[in-house]
């Protein structure tokens, strides 16, 4: 019989050797990076550098629009960047990328300092829990001043270790290279200190950063990879879709076989789009991948626009190259004003704008926006034939500015009065049908012709006409001031008489405003 302290020890073995079991499983993974900061402070030129890529000059507008996966490789080791976008639009995307990160760098342009949206970035970093490297960019430029933005960090509890902190900052220089190896060798020296480690004995799983549409070659995602080894043939499912594997690729679209933890992969086999954002497993059969779907939840558009009773309605339907845009766009076009025009969204979906797109806005007398997507030729031929309004955009500062145009089109033109002067009536020169020759003085303000005049007798208004022409010394004059005595050339159907109160006002349609 074992006695008390051996059957304790017994027990410590085998926990011990369980324990060694699981650390065999687990294998240093490289660190996923998440670059943050406001518009055009250099994230994406920064990744350029790094990977040796043209990305920014192949960008719409230099703007990324959708986050991206790359990896590079820094003395023997990987690490998996994740570009987000820039424009305060894809707030939501830029807050699915820390959550995914490891290690957030948070980029500043060292002439402007920290903005708004800086701040805002800061906020994503700390509620993702993860450490944050500072990246000051274009200190090349004369005009930067990495001491300043360091003290308005400051100010945001971000304290850096040159001013006695403990987060790590490195000044660079997008343009030159210059920081951006200190920058690499910064996130391997934290990502050792945070012993990163993937689980290659758990069935594959990770997190959607990107899907859309393939014209050619169907459901397409970008995944990042967390535990497990993913292998082409594998049967994938989140909580909205499942596939088989037919497809495996890595970032530059080259064939592979298997991925490991941290690697960002496209893959091809969904039956559908998966959600930007959800979480994805292998599974071992269909059925199993099955039964781990949610009920898709129907999404109403009295969810997203309430349309009250007798207000104008601008119907749309949007079309994106991929699901993340949607989300941002939609973002946008709730932060419209939506007081005189209700925006409602009948149909929001990736890919690319086809003939049943445009068969819908006929019937719902919709608008078809079409964000980085073609327009298939049989498409444009029947929106052409039914004078179908379809308007692309490649950058979402036009596609907000046009959408706002298209809500004001619907507005009533506002009609703006101006009250210029007044008249008082001394003399009838001339009277013909329509017209007369009147003298008159200017009590008040200024007058000038080709204005309108509102006819008072004993301060009733009796009727309106047209200021033709204006005389003085029986010459043209193009205006007349308070006190001037003048002949003017009346037009209307009511006749003037002496003594009448003669208001001179301009009035112009302007087209509404939100």
């Amino acid at each position: 019989m074992l006695t008390k302290f051996q059957r304790s020890h017994n027990f410590c073995q085998i926990l011990t050797s369980m324990v060694e079991k699981k650390d065999q499983n687990l294998t240093s993974r490289p660190p996923v990076v998440v670059v943050l900061g406001h518009v055009d402070s250099g994230k994406t030129s920064i990744l350029d550098h790094i990977r040796k890529t043209q990305v920014a000059e192949k960008e719409v507008g230099g703007i990324t629009q959708h986050i991206g996966a790359y990896q590079v490789e820094k003395e023997g080791k990987k690490i998996t960047f994740i570009d987000t976008p820039g424009h305060e639009a894809f707030s939501a995307m830029r807050a699915r990328g820390a959550k995914v990160a490891d290690i957030a760098i948070l980029v500043i342009d060292g002439v402007e300092g920290v903005k708004v949206q800086t701040k805002e970035v800061i906020l994503y970093i700390k509620k993702a829990q993860i450490p944050m490297i500072v990246a000051i960019n274009k200190i090349d430029r004369s005009e930067a001043n990495s001491e300043k933005v360091k003290r308005e960090l400051s100010q945001q509890n971000i304290l850096v270790e040159s001013m006695g902190g403990k987060i790590p900052s490195v000044e660079v220089s997008a343009r030159t290279g210059k920081g951006i190896e200190n920058l690499l060798e910064l996130i391997l020296l934290v990502a050792e200190m945070e012993n990163l480690k993937g689980d290659i004995s758990k069935p594959a799983e990770g997190v959607v950063i990107e899907s859309y549409l393939d014209s050619l070659r169907g459901p397409t995602a970008t995944l990042l990879l967390r535990d497990g080894v993913l292998r082409s043939g594998d049967i994938v499912g989140t909580s909205s879709i499942f596939g088989k594997i037919r497809i495996l690729e890595n970032f530059q679209g080259e064939s592979i076989k298997i991925a490991l933890p941290s690697t960002p992969v496209i893959l091809l086999g969904f039956e559908n789009i998966p959600q930007v954002g959800e979480k994805f497993k292998v599974f071992d059969d269909i059925e199993r991948a099955k039964d781990y779907l949610q009920k898709p939840k129907r999404k109403e558009v009295g969810e997203v626009f309430f349309i009250e009773p007798g207000k104008k309605v601008l119907n749309l339907i949007l079309k994106t190259d991929v699901l993340g845009s949607i989300e941002a766009i939609e973002g946008v076009l709730k932060s419209l004003p939506q007081e005189k025009v209700i925006l409602r969204i009948l149909k929001a979906e990736a890919g690319d704008i086809n003939e049943s797109d445009v068969k819908l806005a006929k019937s719902a007398k919709a608008k078809i926006l079409g964000f980085r997507v073609k327009i298939s030729p049989i498409a444009q031929s029947l929106a052409e034939k039914e004078k179908i309004k379809i308007m692309t955009f490649g950058v979402i500062y036009d596609f907000v500015q046009d959408v706002r145009e298209l809500m004001e089109k619907i507005l009533e033109p506002e009609v703006v009065r101006t009250d210029l002067g007044k008249l008082k009536t001394l003399l009838i020169f001339r009277t013909e049908k329509k017209r007369q020759i009147v003298g008159a003085r200017v009590t008040e303000g200024e007058i000038k012709k080709g204005v309108l005049i509102e006819i008072f007798r004993d301060e009733e208004k009796i009727g309106q006409g047209k200021l033709i022409n204006l005389q003085m010394n029986k010459k043209d004059i193009e205006k007349a001031t308070k006190g001037d005595e003048c002949g003017i050339l009346y037009e209307g159907d009511t006749k003037i008489e002496e003594g009448d109160i003669l208001v001179i006002y301009t009035q112009e349609r302007r087209k509404g405003e939100l």
